[in-house]
């Protein structure tokens, strides 16, 4: 079995992204309401929970088809999503009209899937050193979980402070992810 302290970095390593994104969620609403925190916490962390055991019992020859195209489509995902803060944030009377809720429908698929495709990765890992999987997932998902509703709560308080800055800057960072993933995955 693997180390506990291993398995908490690695959770909290995976959380990152899932914190930075809540962040940027909590900046862009300002103010969420219990199930929209929910929504978003519960599902960043049931994709955390599940993709590593994707990645455990997928195999090396449907990551390797994955593993090709995988940091673009976060890229796209996060950087669409950003743009669009980033234009809400800068025209106020369109943010208030049209403000979208990012954690309903496709949006919060998107993003789930988009902050947890590391964690295929790590599952499939776990699983060539024939490590057992249902542990580590299980902390994985409930460390992302709570770093996001951290995150939101966080971003909250930005966006009450700085107001539609907080929102453009939320959209950058968005953007920023999407592109730190990509180069993580073309300098491996």
């Amino acid at each position: 079995m693997l180390d506990f302290l291993i398995v908490l970095l690695i959770a909290f390593a995976l959380a990152i992204d899932a914190f930075a994104v809540a962040l940027c969620a909590g900046a862009y609403f300002g103010k969420t309401t219990n199930r929209q925190k929910f929504r978003l916490s519960f599902h960043f962390g049931l994709f955390q929970f599940f993709m590593p055991i994707l990645g455990w019992f997928v195999g090396c020859s449907i990551v390797e088809y994955i593993a090709c195209f995988d940091h673009w489509i976060a890229l796209a995902v996060l950087s669409l999503i950003g743009v669009k803060m980033i234009n809400e944030g800068v025209d106020k009377e369109k943010s208030a009209l049209y403000k979208k809720d990012i954690t309903k429908g496709f949006s919060l698929i998107a993003l789930a899937i988009a902050t947890s495709i590391d964690a295929l990765a790590v599952g499939f890992s776990i699983g060539v050193v024939e490590q057992d999987i249902v542990f580590p997932s299980l902390l994985i998902g409930v460390i992302a979980a709570i770093m996001t509703l951290l995150g939101i709560q966080l971003g909250e308080k930005f966006s009450f402070k700085f107001g539609g800055k907080a929102t453009v800057f939320g959209g950058i960072v968005l953007i920023l992810i999407g592109i730190k993933i990509v180069i993580e995955h073309l300098c491996l």
